[in-house]
């Protein structure tokens, strides 16, 4: 079976721009021009780790960007981790985190159910040996 016909026997009814971004602080990024890159890359689901804020911290055009559905999960440390889903189809469903108490202080996952499919919105802490 061919990948076009695996795809059409699940019944995806159409393709999705799906991008993932670690902004390294989303209002770094906003002040560098993150809203008007949204507006041109146009994607489907947008993933973004380490957003070291809180959504109340920041003003609402970038909070709630228009035409998406918007979910954060930030660190209980302040300027820390934490990720956000951007996403113009409302998920049926949302979890935050894991159930584990010592990644999920930091808010690393959002997971997002779809009509036809799971989306992992993750962030990994440093692997270095220690």
């Amino acid at each position: 079976m061919t990948i076009e016909e695996n795809i059409s026997k699940r019944n995806y009814k159409k393709k999705i721009t799906l991008l993932s971004w670690n902004v390294n602080g989303i209002r770094s990024a906003y002040r560098k021009g993150f809203l008007s890159w949204l507006a041109k890359a146009e994607p489907d689901i947008l993933c973004l780790q380490e957003i070291r804020a809180t959504e109340v911290q920041l003003n609402k055009s970038l909070a709630m960007p228009h035409g998406y559905y918007s979910y954060w999960n930030s660190s209980d440390r302040a300027g820390y981790g934490g990720t956000a889903l951007f996403s113009r189809e409302k998920p049926l469903s949302i979890t935050y985190g894991l159930g584990d108490i010592n990644f999920d202080r930091e808010g690393r996952t959002i997971i997002a159910e779809y009509p036809n499919f799971f989306l992992i919105n993750s962030y990994f802490p440093n692997g270095n040996r220690n």
